[in-house]
């Protein structure tokens, strides 16, 4: 029986494209999704073997939908999709434990091997990611730690994307009111006091596009 995959990214040439090539090689796409929060739902419903997120998505970046794929549905292996080489999305994916990081730019070639190394138990990143992660030790580089709970970088993320905090309560499963809180205490973390500010950060943070 084929290895079924999940896949989420919010191209649907993409996903296409990736779903032909991973059907090509043996597996079974058996789910697709556009954001994170559907690909959640879709891992905790059909539980397939991989998950393969790009960790730029909308309502839920891939990050934060691995860290809630691992905990709730752990037989899941999580692979996450990137444009971004910095250490700090890396080491953050490996403290969430997930099982591979894969660029874009050589998604067709790495893909299956990390697939292959995920479904072993063992890791794998992508060349350019794991010579990133080395230098950043070898050089003792400070690696910036994300001062936002979890559910703060949701409310941010939403926020960052136009969402009201009306909507991003809802989307959330939370009273207005928690959303307000949330968003209060994560403007006075960073600092910033405006909504083009929090949409600035977002960006660079790769949690939402340009």
């Amino acid at each position: 029986m084929p290895i079924q995959v999940l896949l989420a990214d919010d191209h649907q040439i993409i996903r296409d494209g990736m779903k032909i090539f991973l059907e090509r090689e043996g597996y079974k796409v058996n789910a697709e999704a556009e954001n994170g929060r559907e690909a959640v739902n879709l891992a905790f419903r059909l539980r397939p073997s991989v998950a393969i997120l790009d960790i730029t998505m909308p309502i839920l970046n891939g990050l934060d939908a691995a860290r809630e794929i691992v905990r709730d549905v752990p037989g899941t292996k999580t692979i996450l999709l990137t444009m971004h080489n910095e250490s700090s999305y890396v080491l953050e994916g490996l403290r969430l434990g997930v099982n591979g990081f894969v660029t874009k730019t050589h998604a067709a070639e790495d893909l299956v091997q990390a697939i292959r190394h995920a479904l072993q138990g063992k890791t794998y990143l992508s060349p350019e990611l794991s010579q990133g992660v080395l230098n950043a030790f070898q050089t003792k580089n400070e690696i910036v730690e994300d001062p936002l709970t979890p559910r703060e970088r949701q409310v941010l993320q939403l926020v960052a994307e136009g969402k009201t905090t009306r909507e991003s309560a809802k989307l959330l499963n939370i009273s207005t009111r928690t959303a307000e809180t949330h968003r209060a205490r994560l403007m006075e973390k960073l600092n910033i006091h405006e909504t083009a500010g929090l949409v600035r950060y977002a960006i660079r943070r790769g949690m939402i596009r340009p």
